[in-house]
């Protein structure tokens, strides 16, 4: 059995690999158009960061190693450049020689991921203009941080890799700032939760242009579709596409957007020709529907199942969740499932909740707080969706959360989990276990939400009660206009002052105090709201960072 797999890097280097384990006499090989093969294109950014110092760390495998560990032949600056499936070849270049040959198959593996999007604007072919992919791309921008020893640069697009340039850009020590056409960065969380990562960004001296396109690029000059900045070099960062040319020439189905279409067993529509990774389209988890969702670890995971499935093994991919975690500096972003945008495009009924929750034990030192955004279908209870924004502990909490939807968990079901704990990693109530306590009160009745989104449309009339229980020293960092403060120790002994014949709404710094003052009002006769996330949240929304 000879199986050709085109592309090196992720899908088609694990799909290798694996397919080399389970079947000895094949012969198996990858071709590979760039220089490198199996290297970390998640490390890219942190090698312009000087983060990781040497270069041949981002690779993880060379032809050398290939053939010295698996016996497979990995042909680097050859380019696959047509397929015959009827004869079952491929047309090869060799990118060095400029010779043309070809080569027999009798399975074939597709992974030649995805290429960033270049958007036809004036001056996108400048000098000063990069795009990140490849080891080459990275090469190219660091000698010219190096040489040219650039003072700015502009980022445009606000997703993972251009977050992380944006800050291993400003590490280097350049002024940089963020471009981005949508109201937040960082495309999977949703506008609220952002709100914590502008304003950490801001304070990090990365400026924000939110809600901006580039138009052009003259010069020096980046010119937006409100303002301009002036820089001495730019990163296009406005996303990727699946590179299927190859594919759709030999006559292999795809989709609107360009995704290969292939069935659970990653096969596409010609018998024996597979596909994984970037270039081929998945199923979202949650929804059950067609998605492109680009991510290392699902690539891996498809070049397995193609192998398995080459090799005489059945195996099926489920579908993609979108598990994704990015370092910003000292903060850590996570996300699984979908966000509340998402959910509203899916028409699913949906409700949410949101919580501080400390990284561990409060009374030993070095603790620091997280927010965690949860969702779940209102009607089974399901998980859907998870966004955590922190620092210390982020991470771990959402690997539980990812693998709770997987599993099919309901949101109450997280109270139920007997988490690791110790005074440096958790608490006692680990914060999976706090989301779990409290979707279960809203589950249940035993208290009532409002989010920061109501808080404008609440009457000021006297129709309804608004009641503040942060501290007195706390509400000098700022008051919600119409709420009266009311500390929770003092409730009990003003509860004749509040009318009982009309709703009252409460919040406190997080969210906990506000909850217990619910219950009391709650056992007391009143209508209670208790407002997500509190004060914190609240502010934080409101007053996110922008230029």
């Amino acid at each position: 059995m000879k199986t050709i797999i085109i592309g090196g890097v992720a899908g088609g280097a694990s799909a290798a690999a694996r397919l080399r384990r389970l079947k000895e006499d094949a012969e198996i090989i990858i071709l590979e158009r760039g220089e490198y093969v199996s290297f970390a294109n998640c490390g890219l950014p942190y090698y312009i960061g000087g983060v990781i110092a040497d270069r041949n760390d981002l690779t993880l495998q060379t032809p050398e190693s290939f053939k010295a560990k698996f016996n497979i032949d990995v042909r680097v600056n050859n380019e696959a450049i047509k397929i015959s499936p009827e004869t079952k070849t491929v047309m090869i270049k060799n990118l060095k020689t400029g010779e043309t040959y070809e080569e027999s198959y009798d399975t074939l593996i597709l992974s030649p991921g995805a290429e960033p999007i270049r958007p036809n604007i004036e001056g996108i072919d400048s000098d000063i203009v990069f795009t990140l992919r490849n080891i080459s791309d990275t090469v190219k921008i660091k000698n010219y941080v190096d040489s040219a020893k650039p003072k700015s640069a502009v980022v445009v697009g606000g997703g993972y890799i251009g977050v992380e340039m944006a800050e291993n850009l400003k590490e280097a020590g350049l002024d940089v700032s963020i471009v981005e056409l949508a109201d937040h960065l960082i495309a999977p969380l949703d506008f609220d939760m952002a709100a914590d990562v502008h304003n950490y960004i801001g304070s990090k001296g990365v400026h924000l242009y939110l809600n901006n396109g580039v138009k052009a690029i003259n010069g020096d000059t980046v010119i937006l579709q409100n303002g301009e900045i002036r820089t001495d070099m730019v990163l296009m960062s406005v996303g990727v596409r699946p590179e299927t040319s190859l594919a759709k020439a030999c006559g292999i189905n795809t989709n609107p957007r360009g995704s290969i279409i292939v069935d659970r067993r990653m096969q596409t529509n010609i018998p024996d020709i597979y596909a994984v990774g970037d270039a081929a389209e998945v199923q979202n988890f949650i929804t059950k529907e067609a998605a492109f969702i680009p991510l290392a670890g699902p690539a891996n995971k498809q070049g397995r199942i193609a192998a398995d499935n080459i090799a005489g093994f059945e195996s099926e991919y489920t579908g993609t969740q979108g598990s994704s975690v990015l370092k910003l500096f000292d903060m850590t972003v996570a996300a699984t499932g979908l966000s509340e945008k998402a959910a509203k495009a899916e028409g699913i009924d949906y409700d949410k909740t949101y919580i501080y929750s400390a990284s561990h034990a409060s009374y030993y030192p070095g603790g620091t707080s997280m927010a965690i955004k949860a969702l779940w279908d209102k009607n089974t209870l399901k998980m859907i969706g998870a966004q955590i924004i922190g620092f210390e502990g982020v991470d771990k909490r959402m690997d539980v959360l990812a693998a709770a939807i997987r599993f099919g968990a309901k949101i109450t079901d997280l109270a139920e989990l007997e988490l690791c704990y110790a005074p440096p990693f958790g608490s006692a109530k680990d914060p999976v276990n706090m989301l779990g306590f409290v979707a279960e009160n809203i589950v249940s009745g035993k208290v009532k939400q409002f989010f920061w989104h109501d808080v404008e449309k609440l009457p000021r009339d006297g129709s309804v009660t608004l009641l503040d229980t942060r501290t007195a020293v706390e509400t000098v960092d700022g008051r919600i206009e119409g709420f009266v403060n009311i500390p929770l120790e003092f409730l009990r002994a003003h509860l004749h002052e509040i009318p009982k014949d009309k709703p009252v709404y409460v919040h406190c710094y997080s969210g906990l105090r506000s909850y217990i003052a619910c219950r009391i009002l709650s056992g007391n006769g009143y209508d209670c709201y208790n407002l997500a996330g509190g004060w914190k949240f609240y502010k934080s929304v409101k007053t996110a960072y922008r230029d």
